[in-house]
């Protein structure tokens, strides 16, 4: 499946957008694995460099981390305290 992209914007911020928003939603709940580079490629039609990026934005936002030879995982987050 590809994703439709609008390519008048970002396709990296986008592409990260959708894996944030299946976190958001339980698609990739806390402790799975997350789409890799490859995967990211072929779902979205995008180059290799681009899906690094994405995963890059991912793990700087605390949302995934990555365990060599193993991938990338979604990360517990902290609760919001209102």
């Amino acid at each position: 499946m590809t994703a439709e992209l609008d390519r008048t914007r970002p396709i990296w911020r986008q592409v990260a957008a959708t894996i944030t928003d299946r976190i958001a939603d339980g698609t990739y709940p806390v402790g799975s694995r997350v789409p890799s580079v490859v995967e990211l490629s072929t779902e979205f039609g995008v180059a290799a460099s681009t899906a690094q990026k994405v995963l890059a934005h991912l793990k700087t936002e605390g949302l995934i981390r990555a365990e060599v030879g193993l991938g990338s995982f979604v990360t517990e987050r902290p609760a919001d305290t209102d």
